[in-house]
């Protein structure tokens, strides 16, 4: 009972038995969920700017920086691209739009617009990751800025001269090791945090509105299933010097977190000190690959697409030509690398069904569920970023 991933597995299961129960009243509980997650956004922030800074000093003193640079990026949109592509197998097979009536829905739905899920241009995009700003974007939160700069700034401090940078480096690494001790003790609190999560999450929404969907959910649970216990046990076996087995067990406790929190970001620490502690990956891998990860690698999300897209063609018997199919893959990859690793119901889908051809009217079915599709979607992603964490040690000079 003294550890902690299993007090949080069990304060699930509590959490979603008392929401059962009690229903809406169980949001008596919310206040819970809400302390420890601000709890851990406090300091979420501050630790990945500090540890892409720390990472990318340390990293960029490595012959192998540019290899595990380019690599962590490519291994993102590979992943990505492969997580959505399962997904349209899956829903090839399955077919779980098929037969669902919307005539009984559609009048009781709220609009959903092309313009929720407008995704910005190219050049936007990358406009759009500059900070003017950087106090700024430390304030709001943009975490994609932040990164750009920390990143510049962790290259900056490998090209001065002498040993000017070494203090710096060290009072940086310094900080992180204090963040993970405040980190370490929010997560004394974890459990009470987890049960008021899921009280408030099963109370709130319950499990009715997965009559109407209950198809397309099973096959999102099984393509999730295949992705996690397949496909990365595969990558970690050929890629990375981690045994399988090992990689497994120790990814139990942060996918717990990710399950009850709903978030990439708030996972981050537990995420981190589980790759370093358990899985042996070196603090400048851990610090550069996983705080980019938990912004921009959803591989979850990237199945969610591909199914929800393929779920409505379906129901609206829209019959998909290969451009179609290859306007999904794309747009699903973007839509995942773009999207900020916090919860709450994804527009960027509709940029996805749009870019098809398929009606949108549908969605706002989902948007009641989305809480439930998003805590499995969140465990599969930030395995997905340890998943790269121990491929990309495995070219750094510092792996263990």
């Amino acid at each position: 009972m003294g550890n902690i991933g299993l007090q949080v597995i069990i304060a699930m299961i509590i959490g979603g038995l008392v929401g059962l129960y009690m229903g809406e009243s169980a949001t008596i509980f919310a206040p819970l969920g809400d302390l420890f997650i601000n709890l851990i956004k406090m300091l979420v922030i501050p630790l990945v700017a500090v540890s892409i800074i720390a990472g990318a000093a340390s990293l960029g003193n490595s012959p192998s920086a540019g290899k595990i640079g380019m690599g962590t990026f490519g291994f993102f949109i590979a992943t990505s691209a492969i997580a959505v592509t399962l997904a349209l197998v899956m829903g090839s097979i399955f077919k779980p739009g098929s037969g669902v009536d919307f005539s009984n829905h559609g009048d009781s739905l709220t609009q959903v617009t092309a313009d929720q899920g407008a995704l910005p241009g190219a050049m936007d995009t990358i406009i759009g990751m500059i900070p003017t700003n950087v106090f700024e974007s430390l304030t709001s939160g943009n975490i994609l800025q932040i990164l750009v700069f920390c990143i510049f700034l962790g290259i900056a401090l490998t090209k001065v001269k002498g040993d000017g940078a070494e203090p710096i480096v060290k009072a940086l690494n310094a900080i992180v090791e204090a963040f993970v001790w405040m980190i370490n003790k929010v997560m004394l609190i974890a459990p009470i945090g987890v049960f008021g999560l899921m009280a408030h999450s099963v109370g709130t929404f319950g499990f009715q509105a997965l009559e109407v969907v209950i198809n397309l959910f099973v096959v999102f649970v099984a393509s999730i299933l295949i992705y996690a216990f397949i496909f990365f046990p595969l990558v970690v076996k050929f890629l990375s010097d981690v045994p399988v087995l090992k990689f497994i067990s120790a990814m139990k406790k942060p996918q717990a977190m990710a399950m009850s929190t709903a978030s990439s970001m708030a996972t981050l620490p537990i995420t981190m000190d589980t790759c370093e502690k358990e899985l042996n990956v070196s603090k400048a891998t851990s610090a550069f690959v996983l705080p980019l990860g938990a912004t921009i690698n959803m591989t979850g999300n990237a199945i969610y697409y591909g199914l929800v897209a393929m779920f409505f063609a379906q129901m609206f018997q829209v019959d998909l030509t290969m451009t179609a199919y290859a306007a999904i893959i794309f747009t699903s990859t973007l839509g995942a690398i773009g999207q900020a690793g916090v919860p709450g119901p994804s527009f960027l889908v509709v940029a996805v069904l749009l870019a098809a051809g398929i009606p949108i009217d549908g969605l706002p079915l989902l948007f009641a569920l989305d809480r439930v599709f998003d805590m499995i979607r969140t465990s599969v992603n930030i395995t997905g970023d340890a998943v790269c964490a121990v491929v990309m040690d495995k070219f750094n000079p510092e792996h263990k």
